[in-house]
């Protein structure tokens, strides 16, 4: 019988043509005489018809054209199966591919997809929710939130929310971050739970984070200015200052004291006052150069 490959494709991720990769992988799985399974995500019960997909087809490897919240979606459909991701960035902001160094031309992430080893990465359970990438609350959250509700795609439509949000910034938040037995109490503008080092812009926002060693990070931003802010949407923030704090950990609760913005991989969750935050170890196989 044919070996299978399933490719998952969100169709509307970055205002990307996903056309090209659509035929570039046909043409990748004819040359391997694999059978391909196309499934196009619509927003309505792709998690489950993609666990379906598997086991019907059980394929070693599935392929995902899209962005982060597509990977993420696609991740908790195998999170319990032996099967290796391979991802085609195709996103407005690919921050997972851009933390896994996977190269940005097609054909290159094509032969890792289908070809390359693999590493086991860790991800992060909030209040219930998955999370692989970087998850956080407050100023971030709200350009994430203004983004979804705004017509323009990719980096311009980012830097036009950006400024909106800033324009209608709140002021800060009190929050009490309590891991590794401690308790700590803040003023902050964000604050970030991290499982990987950089956002899709490539900027730094925790230096010594991997995906694969058992823990988070809680990054904590107590003051963005237009500069700073502007800076994390450009990629150019510099880590090393008094108002970045970054406490690694395998378990936090983060209280506040308002309801604050809050987005996972790049998708608005809605605001909360309280993130019950752990580790989940070793939950996924990526493919990687």
């Amino acid at each position: 019988m044919k070996k299978s490959i399933i490719m998952v494709v969100n169709p509307i991720s970055g205002d990307v043509d996903k056309a090209q990769f659509v035929e570039a992988v046909s043409f990748f799985a004819k040359k391997e005489n694999l059978e391909l399974i196309l499934y196009e995500t619509s927003g309505e019960g792709d998690l489950f018809k993609v666990r379906e997909l598997y086991k019907e087809y059980q394929p070693e490897r599935i392929l995902v054209a899209g962005g982060d919240g597509t990977i993420k979606m696609v991740a908790e459909a195998i999170e319990k199966h032996d099967v290796i991701l391979g991802i085609l960035p195709a996103g407005s902001a690919n921050g997972l591919s851009v933390d896994l160094n996977l190269p940005i031309a097609l054909e290159e992430n094509l032969e890792i997809a289908f070809y390359g080893n693999y590493i086991e990465i860790d991800m992060i359970a909030i209040n219930g929710k998955k999370s692989l990438h970087l998850s956080d609350i407050g100023l971030n959250a709200d350009l994430v939130k203004n983004y979804e509700n705004s017509e323009t795609r990719g980096m311009w439509g980012y830097a036009i929310q950006a400024y909106t949000t800033l324009k209608d910034m709140q002021d800060p938040f009190e929050a009490t971050i309590t891991a590794n037995n401690q308790t700590i109490a803040c003023v902050a503008r964000m604050i970030v739970i991290a499982n990987s080092q950089k956002y899709g812009t490539g900027v730094i926002i925790n230096p010594d984070g991997a995906m694969n060693d058992g823990k988070f990070e809680v990054v904590i931003l107590k003051n963005l200015d237009l500069i700073v802010f502007g800076k994390i949407i450009t990629g150019n923030m510099p880590i090393e200052s008094d108002d970045i704090e970054i406490i690694s950990t395998d378990r936090a609760t983060i209280k506040t004291n308002i309801p604050v913005s809050f987005q996972i991989d790049g998708e608005y969750c809605g605001a909360e006052s309280i993130l019950e935050i752990s580790i989940l170890p070793k939950q996924l196989k990526v493919a990687v150069a």
